[in-house]
Parts: C-alpha cells; structure tokens; sequence
C-alpha cells in the first residue's frame, strides 16, 4: 500500500539557557519530551493580523526549498501569484482529488453507496490512503488520471512513469493543473458534486489518518474560511498528531517498492519521467476567502534529509508571503519550538488533558500567554505557558525558541481558559 509520509523538523541554532533551579521533575520531563538540548530558532518577523493581499509581490522561497506556485483569484479572473506554475511535481495526496472526481463524474453523491460516502470522506477529510488505494485498484489505477487530463484540460498532469503505475502518489502534477481542478470542481462540475468534495475540504482534520499533522501551509497562514487537500511524501519519522502517545507506524514512501500497491494497470504510458520522485515533498492546496475567493496551489520539494517539521516551517513561511485576496493572517506572533513530542494541553497544567503533539521542532503562532503549572525539564524551569489559538491549547515556554521565560511581546491570555 502507498503510504504517503510526512516530516518532522531540525533545528539550528543553539538555545539560550534559562535560569536553573534544583529541583527538576523526572515526571515532568517525560510528560513533555524525549528531546536532549534544547535548540532556538528566532521568532519569524510576520504581521499581526490583516488582509494578506498587502504581502510582498514574490513569493518568498526558503533557501534550498524548490516551489511551484499559483495563486488565482476568482473575483477578478487573474492571478497574482505565479511562480514556475509549469513545473510538474510528484502529487502524493493531492491526486486523491482527481480520484474523487473520476469516481463521481457519471454519479451523484446523494445516489452512491454508503460505504463509498464513508471512504470519500475519510480520503477527502484525513487524507485516508487504504481508501485512495482502493478506488486506484478498482477503478483502473493510471486510466483514472488518463480520463481527468482531457476531461479537466490539464496541461501538465501525467500517470506514475513506467513501472510505478502503482503507485498513485507519484502522479505528475503543477500549480497551474491543481488551479485547474479546484477551478472544475467550483464552477464546472455539478452542484451536488462541488458541494460534496468543498465541504469536506472545509472539515479537513488537523491529524490525517496516518496521525501526521496536515494543517501547515493554508490551514495554518490565513483565519477561516478555507478549505485545503493536502500532500506529504518523504521518509519521515512517524506521525504525532492526537491526543494519544502511541499513533501511526513509521511513514513510508511512494520510492520504496515494498510499500506501495499491486499495479492494476499495465495498459499506461511513461508517465513524467522528470518528476523528482526522492526528494521530500509537502503541498498545500486549496481555497482561501469568502465565496471560495482564491485558489492557492504550492507545491514544494525540500533537501534529502529535511524533517516534517522543517518542511511544514518552510511551507508556511513560503506561503504566509503570498499575495492571496480575500485571506487574512491570524493574529498572533510565530515561535519556532524544540523538543521532540510536545504537548499541546487544553489548559496549562500537566494532566490527563492532552489534545495533541507538535511536529518535532515546528514553528507555532503564539496568540497570548499565562502562569500555570510550574515545569521542570532539566536544566530548565518555567510557570509560563503559550496558549497556541490555531492548536486551541497550551505548552509549556520552555518549548518556545526564546530565552526568557515570559515572551516579551506577547500579550497575557484575558480569557478564562
């Protein structure tokens, strides 16, 4: 089966150590952490809050990250991002709606059966890879993106290259076709069709089935509304995301012959053979805005080696500095992390009230901050907590990549949480 991974970051520069104290909890430090030393990683300089539409006029690319971009938008019919929108990139999941589309092309969504609801949901929402291979092996596996590329007018997309036909994560796509498909699915396909696949887009879930965190990229720059199809392919550490400690196995990935699905099709042809098919990919797709207003697609490749969470930084970065009408950036101030596995609790004390875990090393907006319990992870101390709005709960400062306890621009929580 194609299991279609995800990242986890690395961090670089050295912490600035915190005031000690003595007593330190052994507890504590489990509860939090398997991390050694923690690392710092400077608070990025991104705005407060307002309309995005003011962000510079280039995508702003991190250094060794490779980028497709589109950015249209619908009220005006133009687009005001583009940056190598040609290129084609291994899709990973974000062909899972071209599947979607092929299976409900000759079908209403109010007429299917109960189990195809339940797997198009699951596919749709958590970005479920058993039901992606499912309709990829009944349906005809490369034939499916065949039959879209004529019927969508996609200029870029291809089937997985000769002797991959298996594998449905290694579908070529661009920025430009994914504008395409989010352009049929909005004002060409029937209404039953396009109100079935966008509202499960808009519940798109922050774990996706295989516990990896999927709301980086537009789930994570702009406040609702949104609605996103997520990609993710690399061999990464396991998936953390969810409220229990032990969660998916080990990601595998589309290069790795033992992971991927019986071919059910011999009948394609090359497919791109130039598509990078090693490097990590992340992808964030999907529409930003009232009405749906723009469509944004970017599609990034990241070093040999490069963490989730790096990628998941570098994504959110790159797309925090895009031009996209309609989106508003959250408010609040973004932080990089270290540690490995840090809780997100849904009030500042250690308990039995975890929500989630952070990608290892992630970049988090912080929207205010409270005392709480006091925790000790050696040789650190702290009482105060970051309350972390995209994520609706608290972690510890001593996560957050700042040398002093209490973040110094960060205002104090009013609410009663």
């Amino acid at each position: 089966m194609l299991r279609i991974a995800r990242h986890s970051p690395t961090t670089t520069a050295r912490r600035a150590p915190r005031r000690l104290l003595a007593a330190t909890s052994a507890f504590l430090f489990l509860s939090f952490t398997g991390a050694a030393l923690p690392h710092s990683v400077a608070a990025a300089a991104e705005p407060t809050g307002g309309s995005v539409s003011a962000a510079p006029a280039s995508p702003q690319v991190p250094a060794g990250v490779t980028a497709g971009v589109a950015v249209f938008d619908r009220q005006t019919g133009t687009f005001t991002e583009q940056l190598a929108p040609a290129a084609t990139f291994r899709s990973a999941s974000v062909v899972k709606l071209l599947i979607a589309l092929d299976f409900l092309w000759n079908r209403s969504p109010d007429s299917i059966p109960a189990a195809d609801r339940t797997r198009l949901d699951a596919m749709l929402r958590s970005s479920q890879d058993a039901a992606a291979n499912h309709y990829w092996s009944t349906y005809g596996g490369p034939a499916i993106v065949e039959r879209m590329v004529p019927r969508l007018g996609l200029a870029d997309t291809a089937p997985p290259p000769a002797g991959y036909e298996g594998y449905w994560g290694y579908t070529a796509m661009s920025a430009r076709d994914t504008v395409k498909t989010y352009r049929h699915i909005l004002e060409s396909a029937p209404a039953p069709v396009r109100d079935f696949v966008m509202e499960r887009l808009r519940q798109s879930t922050r774990c996706a089935s295989d516990s990896f965190d999927q709301h980086f990229g537009i789930a994570g720059a702009f406040d609702r509304p949104w609605a996103v199809k997520q990609g993710w392919s690399g061999r990464y550490a396991k998936g953390n995301c969810g409220s229990v400690s032990a969660t998916a196995a080990r990601g595998t990935d589309a290069s790795d012959p033992d992971s991927a699905p019986a071919s059910s099709s011999s009948s394609a042809g090359p497919g791109d053979a130039s598509v990078d098919l090693s490097r990590p990919a992340l992808h964030t797709t999907g529409t930003v805005g009232p009405g749906d207003r723009s469509i944004v697609a970017v599609l990034t490749l990241h070093p040999d080696g490069t963490s989730y969470g790096k990628a998941y930084t570098d994504l959110g970065r790159l797309t925090r500095s895009l031009n996209v009408p309609g989106g508003t950036a959250p408010k609040g101030k973004w932080y990089g992390t270290w540690g490995q596995d840090v809780a997100v609790r849904t009030s500042p004390v250690v308990g039995d009230n975890l929500l989630t875990r952070l990608p290892a090393g992630v970049e988090v907006l912080v929207g205010c901050q409270k005392k709480g319990q006091l925790v000790s992870v050696p040789p650190y101390t702290n009482d105060w907590w970051a309350y972390l709005p995209q994520y609706g709960g608290y972690v510890t400062n001593i996560y957050i990549s700042h040398p002093a306890n209490q973040l110094p621009d960060v205002p104090l929580c009013t609410d009663p949480k």
